[in-house]
């Protein structure tokens, strides 16, 4: 029974690689398509000044949908869906990562940091071009059009709204560099972020199967520790994701200065501008996350293993 509370890591040699890149497809376009409108409500609550369109999560959830419809919490989701490749690359940058630190480190925590903050590193080398485009097509339904992108006067909405004439105007406007505004920043939130989330993931799971009957399934208590560990990276982070966002949709290329000009317009409680929205949208990301992509390592464990694991 007390091997039963102990919850096995499955590691990346426990893996049939085949079945893992298959199902893992999948499971990243999942959670793509479910916690997106979260998503967006938090780019428009980061980005808005003050209280001068919404009053809050719920607030804007219910004005974009009666003004702008239910299409309206999906806008930019075509192109950010290509974020399925950041994904990939960041689940296997994070098994690889921990396969080459337990050369060094049998400790899940230290292989739990390094790995989880490189898989980060790689990933938004592939989500920030992605986020600075659809984030550009979040905003649209405000009727707002970017300062920095208002180089080509008498375009029409429509037209400024389809993505290939957005993408031109990004580059117009500031070159192959303007894909990666705000990159530092992304990194600054992302890579803390991730360093935190696996330990704290871990943790937590080891603390409630402690707390648990003996018999509780392993998969329920890893679905209960993800949103916790999540909930404590995003108090820690959200201040430089709000100030991520500002960088990507204004064109600011200083954190420092976005920082200051955020701290004028809202005092400190600008940097907890989103903060219910990430978590809101946290919460049901990283349950699908853990069970799916607990559920993926499971099916995809090689036959001689599968009865070594518990459920």
């Amino acid at each position: 029974m007390q091997q039963k509370k102990n919850i096995q890591i499955i590691e990346w040699e426990d893996l049939d690689k085949r079945k893992f890149f298959s199902f893992g497809v999948f499971l990243t376009m999942s959670i793509r398509a479910t916690v997106y409108p979260a998503t967006l409500i938090r780019t428009r609550l980061q980005v808005q000044k003050g209280q001068s369109l919404y009053n809050g999560t719920f607030d804007a959830f219910f004005k974009i949908l009666r003004t702008e419809g239910a299409r309206g919490l999906y806008r930019g989701f075509m192109v950010n869906s290509f974020t399925l490749i950041s994904g990939q690359a960041y689940i296997t940058t994070y098994e690889l990562v921990r396969k080459y630190v337990s050369n060094y480190s049998q400790d899940n925590t230290v292989k739990s940091v390094v790995a989880g903050g490189s898989a980060s590193l790689v990933a938004q080398s592939f989500t920030v071009p992605i986020d600075v485009v659809s984030q550009q097509q979040m905003m649209q339904g405000q009727g707002e059009r970017p300062a920095h992108l208002q180089l080509q006067k008498g375009m029409s909405r429509r037209m400024f709204g389809q993505t290939r004439d957005l993408i031109g105007q990004i580059f117009a406007a500031q070159g192959f560099q303007g894909f990666y505004r705000g990159y530092t920043a992304s990194l600054l939130t992302y890579i803390p972020n991730g360093a935190a989330w696996w330990p704290f993931y871990h943790f937590y799971a080891e603390q409630l199967s402690k707390l648990a009957p003996s018999n509780c399934p392993h998969l329920l208590l890893q679905a209960m520790a993800g949103p916790l560990a999540a909930t404590t990276a995003s108090m820690v982070t959200n201040p430089m994701d709000v100030v991520r966002v500002r960088m990507q949709v204004e064109g600011s290329s200083s954190i420092r200065e976005t920082f200051k000009q955020l701290i004028a317009e809202d005092g400190a409680w600008g940097l907890t501008k989103g903060l219910s929205a990430r978590i809101i949208s946290s919460t049901p990301t990283i349950i699908v996350f853990v069970v799916g992509y607990e559920t993926l390592k499971k099916v995809s464990l090689r036959p001689e293993l599968v009865d070594s694991r518990h459920w």
